[in-house]
């Protein structure tokens, strides 16, 4: 079985290659949640070849989403969804908590004591936003960022 890697290396220079891959997995609303969930994306962005900005930004962006979704409402669990197609890797926190969404940060307000987090998150990303979560009470937090593949190793000649 091929790897989602060998699907790139496999094309033809110049071509443009889509993969698309969708994981989904539930966690408790834990503080200790965002430690495995970090653990659970990286692991998953390098079996799909990630380059190491890609995996530094999506940790920084996803431990946020669920720290928010942890913290800030009253869940019994969290869902965390990753999706990649092509060149774009969407990410989804789905809470069970409060129904109200998060409400974008305001840069000037320094002093306050939230928000930061989520202006990491919109400085990273193509674009977030919420929704009301389908399925009852509480919200999605999604984050779109550019995905970009780990150069390939080169054999060494001498």
């Amino acid at each position: 079985m091929a790897s989602y890697r060998d699907a790139f290396r496999l094309a033809d220079p110049g071509d443009i290659v889509a993969v698309d891959q969708c994981t989904v997995f539930r966690l408790p609303a834990l503080r200790t949640s965002a430690a495995e969930v970090r653990r659970r994306v990286l692991a998953l962005l390098s079996e799909w070849g990630a380059d190491g900005e890609t995996r530094d930004n999506t940790e920084l962006v996803v431990s946020e989403l669920v720290t928010n979704a942890v913290c800030h409402t009253d869940s019994e669990s969290i869902t965390c969804e990753l999706r990649l197609s092509g060149a774009l890797l969407r990410l989804r926190v789905t809470d069970e908590g409060r129904p109200a969404a998060p409400l974008r940060p305001d840069p000037g307000d320094t002093d306050g004591e939230g928000g930061r987090g989520l202006l990491l998150v919109e400085a990273l990303s193509h674009a977030w936003g919420t929704a009301s979560a389908p399925d009852g009470p509480g919200h999605t937090v999604w984050a779109e960022l550019p995905y970009a593949l780990a150069p390939l190793a080169r054999p060494h000649t001498a």
